[in-house]
């Protein structure tokens, strides 16, 4: 299916969507997304179905535009306590250079099902997936509601295992995509963008979003030329003025050299692309706990140390490309894809 017959579903203008980045997507980045006319995300992972509502309502006071809410397919955990234990204790160090208690960390469940109803509450008509394919009853419900389900792959399989599933669009992850990889068939495989994209045409019927590494207009005019009906912007959007990133991580991302992200489970126990820094190379040999649950042990970590201005211990997602990313406005950086003497 083509650019323009993605663009109407999507109701944007242009064939680019913001990539939905949980834990720095704004209301205010959403928005100006979505006013510069491309397709804003609303990275919800993280969010309680309230907090989700919230965000919504949000978003809608700043635009008239559509949008989507990107959601992560919860997995059944399997950590024993001792391995959890193990991992509180890797992180003991870092707890006590920043001053926090040897309180054990409270454990987070998932609201997937929740914020699923509240999308159709708040009349959201786009809905992304990562992290797996959610199931049948889920994807019944929000397509009665003419809800548009878009999933991410990052093989050829996922693919096709998504367009077996019947959700409407599926995102490409690329091996350069910077944050958490979408993988939910192992083993964790990184293939670059342009290669994914190549390799997936012909395979399914479903429209395809390339993402990762995307950085100029000339890289998404040759993927759109090849066959995506449209690509997705993550680090090239991440230091923005709308962009929730921590000032740190926006520093560290203008400052950036080639080579100098890395994937790393340290912070949330799933496979994740950022910048290197002190936590992420002691924790290479440490014990860490599984998705979701590393996740909550680094959760305190994290937000004391932008407190205090420790950006060794953030969590600072960015893809293979980052050196190539500029500040600005969300509507300047897209402004930089659509000219046409870029």
């Amino acid at each position: 299916m083509g650019v323009l017959f993605v663009q109407n579903i999507l109701g944007i203008d242009e064939p680019i969507v913001q990539a939905p980045m949980a834990g720095v997507t704004t209301p205010e980045f959403v928005a100006a997304s979505a006013n510069a006319g491309i397709l804003g995300s609303v990275g919800a992972g993280y969010l309680t179905a309230e907090a989700t509502r919230k965000f919504i309502r949000e978003v809608k006071s700043l635009t008239e535009r559509s949008f989507s809410v990107n959601l992560f397919v919860p997995e059944e955990v399997d950590a024993a306590d001792d391995q959890i234990a193990k991992a509180h204790a890797a992180l003991e160090p870092f707890r006590q250079q920043l001053g926090l208690s040897e309180d054990p960390v409270k454990l987070s469940s998932s609201e997937f099902a929740k914020q699923v109803k509240v999308i159709v509450e708040e009349d959201v008509k786009i809905c992304s997936f990562t992290f797996g394919i959610p199931d049948q009853k889920t994807l019944r419900f929000l397509h009665q509601q003419e809800v548009y389900c878009i999933g991410t792959a990052t093989t050829v399989e996922e693919a096709i295992a998504v367009e077996k599933a019947g959700l409407d669009a599926v995102v490409l992850q690329g091996g350069e995509a910077g944050g958490h990889r979408g993988t939910f068939l192992e083993p964790i495989t990184l293939i670059p963008t342009i290669e994914l994209l190549k390799a997936t045409i012909g395979k399914v019927k479903l429209p395809l979003i390339a993402t990762g590494g995307i950085m100029k207009k000339q890289q998404m005019d040759e993927l759109l030329e090849l066959g995506a009906a449209a690509v997705q912007l993550g680090t090239a959007l991440l230091a923005t003025q709308e962009s929730g990133a921590h000032p740190l991580h926006k520093k560290a991302i203008l400052q950036s050299e080639e080579n100098i992200t890395s994937l790393t489970t340290a912070f949330s126990g799933k496979a994740a692309r950022g910048i290197v820094n002190d936590f992420m190379t002691y924790m290479e040999n440490q014990s860490i706990a599984p998705y979701p649950v590393q996740n909550d042990l680094t959760k305190e970590i994290r937000k004391e140390a932008g407190q205090q201005g420790k950006a060794d211990y953030l969590s600072m997602w960015a893809g293979e490309n980052v050196h190539l990313a500029k500040a600005g406005t969300v509507a300047d950086i897209v402004q930089q894809f659509l000219r046409k003497d870029c």
